[in-house]
């Protein structure tokens, strides 16, 4: 942590924004496209310190011969032996991550789409606006306002790490999004905060707090598009948040997930009055 009153947040997705195909076709679910979209935030106490142990792993886990010859472990396929990345890494590899993030102050928010109902809300728009189409810019930005809402005013500083998307720069966007998050904030509590917030775009190979946030992306997506819950389990002390906004079974704004109400297959799937 920077200081006392700075919080360093970092910010991944799981999944992807996508919908329709080039032809207007709906791709949802098809082979490479996902079924949901979750956007993560990772709130570290001490960047500095997660960074340390994580790149003194990866020097130990390349030094090792156990890895001579892994793909993934070789600098030229710029996966493991540059960056941990949950979905590249061999399952051993995972396995040490996760030992190191458990032992470290990290508190993890998510917010969870099915995008077939976000598919729904692009028909009924349709319906009054013929001229509206769908950007996943636009689900991804929706996305950052929810999950900053009431994130936004209880320190003096903000310095919040994006991974980067693609190759355009998007922090000018990312920063209305935040101070639409915390203005909407402002009007509905009226409490005004003038913290300073750093935003930056990077590649997760820069920033070890981005490493960490795919981790729980990763293990929160096999959860929703596998119904693989070991992963979640095992990380679920880090996790404060989980909403699903989709989730409208029993209330309106959708379900939250907590430390008092965890995110399980039988609460998933749990019927309505039950």
């Amino acid at each position: 942590m920077t200081d006392s009153t700075t919080r360093n947040y970092y910010v991944d997705e799981a999944g992807d924004g996508t919908i329709f195909n080039a032809r207007g076709r709906i791709i949802i679910g098809n082979e490479g496209v996902s079924r949901y979209f979750i956007l993560g935030l990772l709130d570290v106490a001490n960047p500095a310190a997660l960074e340390k142990e994580l790149n003194t792993l990866r020097a130990k886990l390349l030094d090792d011969p156990y890895f001579k010859g892994v793909p993934s472990m070789q600098l030229k396929s710029k996966k493991t032996a540059i960056c941990f990345h949950a979905k590249d890494d061999l399952p051993e590899v995972r396995r040490e991550v996760f030992k190191i993030l458990l032992s470290h102050e990290l508190r993890f928010f998510a917010i969870v789409r099915d995008k077939s109902k976000v598919l729904e809300y692009i028909r009924k728009r349709n319906e009054v606006d013929g001229a509206y189409r769908y950007s996943p810019n636009e689900l991804y930005d929706s996305l950052v306002r929810q999950l900053f809402k009431d994130r936004l005013h209880q320190h003096d500083a903000y310095e919040i790490y994006f991974a980067r998307r693609g190759a355009s720069d998007r922090t000018a966007a990312l920063r209305i999004a935040l101070e639409t998050a915390r203005s909407r904030f402002s009007e509905k509590w009226g409490i005004v905060s003038t913290a300073m917030i750093k935003t930056v775009a990077c590649y997760s190979r820069e920033y070890a707090g981005l490493q960490a946030a795919d981790y729980f992306l990763w293990a929160l997506q096999r959860f929703y598009e596998r119904e693989e819950d070991r992963f979640l389990e095992y990380l679920w002390p880090c996790f404060r948040l989980v909403r699903d906004l989709d989730d409208t079974r029993h209330y309106k704004y959708g379900e939250y997930y907590t430390q008092k109400k965890p995110l399980t297959l039988a609460a998933k799937k749990k019927l309505p009055g039950i």
